[in-house]
């Protein structure tokens, strides 16, 4: 079946470019409270959070534009 979705000429959209980057661990300063780093590490896990949520939200439209049946 894959096979024959690929021949039927279905050209996806391309991923956005912010959905295939990394989100870096917050930097740890030496000497700097571990309370600051702790906010800024979840302030990077927030944002990698909101961007698998935009990934999740783009794979949803592609489905629901071409009709994808599971």
């Amino acid at each position: 079946m894959v096979k024959g979705q690929a021949a039927a000429g279905i050209a996806l959209p391309p991923l956005p470019d912010d959905l295939r980057r990394q989100e870096a661990h917050a930097p740890v300063v030496e000497g700097e409270p571990v309370i600051a780093i702790l906010a800024r590490e979840r302030q990077a896990l927030d944002r990698a959070n909101a961007r698998q949520g935009r990934t999740l939200q783009f794979y949803d439209d592609i489905k629901t534009k071409f009709g994808a049946h599971q």
